[in-house]
């Protein structure tokens, strides 16, 4: 581990690990290498390992008696090959139309950062983005990648019904919503794909550490696609990455 961590309780159950706050592909990979250590080590103990931006949440089926021996026990941990996470990621193409009446956001976005939409659309499908975590929402995809020319903050005002399935922009980050809901980020499309899906096993089929690209549609493709989404006619199929 290359970084500076730090070890905190965060309830009688649970401790939290935190890495600095940056968004840095290695570091997701020494999060993801720690959290994998910890399951193989404490497999008797049945812990639940949690990863977030920058965090691992710890969290014991006991509670702790004596938070300093554990925390030692935690930063005594080794990394071998075996506990390494391995670096073949998954790659999954995700269809989005980028048509005005599904980015309601995308020609006030142009103008914010001085680009043409097709320039906006172009540098959003063109980028290879890597899942930090998955949170807010079931399902909604935090994506690191974002080239900074698309970096905008985020509304002052939020969206009170942004819609499933909607593609957005907020800060340095772009993601999809899994779901009706409110939400600052700037909507610049939208994609048929579910992204999260209760009644399917696993519910969410991304993890952290999986990378992403988009490909335009047109809205007659989304159509299409978002009726073979309907019923249950579309399977969505991830790539290996070397």
């Amino acid at each position: 581990m290359e970084y500076e961590l730090k070890f905190s309780r965060y309830n009688e159950h649970s401790i939290l690990i935190e890495w600095p706050a940056i968004m840095d592909e290695n570091m997701l990979k020494d999060i993801l290498n720690f959290k994998n250590i910890i399951e193989k080590k404490y497999i008797k103990q049945k812990v639940e390992v949690i990863n977030a931006f920058n965090s691992i949440l710890v969290i014991y089926n006991y509670t702790i008696d004596n938070i300093n021996d554990e925390i030692f026990r935690l930063k005594a941990l080794k990394f071998t090959e075996d506990d390494l996470v391995d670096s073949k990621s998954k790659l999954w193409k995700i269809p989005v139309c980028y048509d005005d009446e599904f980015g309601m956001d995308l020609n006030e976005f142009s103008k914010q950062r001085q680009l043409s939409k097709t320039e906006v659309i172009e540098l959003h499908s063109s980028a290879t983005y890597i899942i930090f975590f998955i949170g807010f929402l079931p399902g909604f995809l935090y994506l690191g990648g974002l080239d900074k020319k698309l970096h905008l903050d985020r509304k002052s005002t939020p969206n009170l019904n942004i819609k499933k399935g909607a593609v957005g922009i907020g800060g340095n980050q772009t993601g999809i919503y899994p779901q009706n809901s409110p939400g600052g980020w700037h909507i610049i499309g939208k994609t048929p794909v579910d992204f999260f899906n209760a009644k399917s096993s696993p519910p969410c089929v991304f993890n952290a550490g999986d990378q992403l690209k988009f490909y335009p549609i047109s809205k007659s493709e989304f159509l299409d696609l978002e009726q073979d989404v309907k019923h249950g006619c579309f399977q969505l199929k991830p790539l290996q990455n070397a």
